[in-house]
């Protein structure tokens, strides 16, 4: 019996097809796609034409697409990645990725336990050899023949080498699976590593961060769901999509960071005016991730913005780099005088905002 497509099993899960073309919208944002695998009209059902473009170039991948199994392990953690997952604020896109398409096997998810658990990941792994997608979340301790980290008698490494080796796909979410994270912080005394040192002949896509960005992780799964393929990395099998830029590229604060206005410490004139942070050791100019241009909690926030400086996370060694607010990330670049001009006036609206803000917040005290 041939397998389902994504679409005909949402059909069977009673999905309109309202809602089934709503979904595939979100999935195309989740992925932060502009232009995807080019699909000729003629192969279009008429149904989609009339659909815009990058929406209905999903819906064709996901009708004719079967559902893609993914194993999703945990080793050195602390389950940071998957909470942020399970709390983001897209409800439908996690929905359909990690309920209606995919998720076969999570420890911390998964309603079952034991053996049981165990006997399904097994039938998965040898029914969709070659097929399924793996996603590990924390660092992989070497030390000690892996006793730090066990799982009914195993190490983490012997799980990862046996789910990794029918795989068809890895993603390393979190800066411990990505990079080693906090585990491999010196002096690392269970020998951490992550899983892309594990796995030197296999490509690993890293989503690095402490917790992960979890539209970052859901739209990358969504990508290999969709297409089938991988997007494109960067020199550290990150996403381009999402760590394409720095931090700093797009932080709110950045005007005031051009026009030489700096916050030097947390409570002084420039913290309560909302200046930029780089003299108190924001790593925002040598971080790249999007948590400037996504943020979290469906949009509200994200540390600069709340007032604390960026610390890195989605950098490998972050723990040991340097320390927090300690030191500069990157040597002071100095705008061209017209640039500063603009930058100041940019950032007196900025300042004049938030100090309205801090202001009425004093009010309501």
């Amino acid at each position: 019996m041939a397998e389902k497509s994504v679409y005909e099993h949402l059909l069977g899960e009673g999905v309109s097809r309202r809602e089934f073309l709503k979904s595939c919208g979100i999935l195309a944002g989740a992925m932060g796609l502009n232009k995807l695998p080019p699909i000729s009209d003629s192969n279009l059902p008429p149904h989609l034409r009339k659909s815009a473009k990058i929406v209905y170039e999903v819906a064709a991948a996901l009708e004719s697409r079967p559902r893609v199994p993914v194993i999703w392990l945990e080793f050195q953690d602390c389950a940071g990645c998957s909470e942020a997952l399970t709390r983001s604020q897209s409800p439908s896109l996690i929905n359909l990725v990690l309920n209606k398409i995919s998720i076969e096997y999570h420890e911390t998810l998964t309603a079952a336990a034991g053996h049981q658990t165990e006997a399904n990941k097994k039938a998965i792994m040898e029914q969709y050899r070659g097929q399924y997608l793996l996603v590990v979340e924390g660092s992989i301790p070497t030390a000690g023949d892996g006793g730090y980290c066990t799982i009914g008698g195993r190490s983490a490494e012997d799980i990862l080498q046996e789910a990794a080796e029918g795989a068809a796909a890895i993603i390393a979410t979190g800066n411990c699976a990505a990079f080693g994270g906090l585990p491999a912080a010196s002096p690392n005394p269970t020998g951490a590593k992550s899983v892309m040192a594990l796995l030197p002949g296999k490509t690993v896509v890293n989503i690095p961060g402490c917790p992960a960005i979890p539209e970052a992780t859901t739209g990358t799964i969504a990508h290999f769901l969709v297409f089938g393929t991988l997007p494109e990395l960067d020199a550290l099998n990150r996403p381009k999509t999402f760590y394409g830029v720095t931090v700093h590229d797009r932080c709110l604060r950045r005007p005031f960071y051009e026009a030489g206005k700096f916050a030097l410490s947390f409570d002084d004139e420039g913290a309560q005016k909302g200046w930029c942070l780089y003299k108190l050791g924001c790593k925002g100019p040598t971080t790249y991730n999007a948590c400037a241009s996504i943020k979290w909690d469906a949009g509200t926030s994200f540390p600069i913005q709340s007032g604390h400086p960026c610390l890195g996370c989605s950098e490998p060694g972050f723990w040991d780099g340097g320390g927090f607010y300690q030191g500069q990330s990157a040597p002071l670049q100095r705008p061209a005088v017209g640039a500063v001009g603009a930058a100041a006036a940019v950032g007196v609206v900025l300042g004049a905002g938030m100090a309205t803000a801090n202001k009425a917040q004093k009010n309501k005290k």
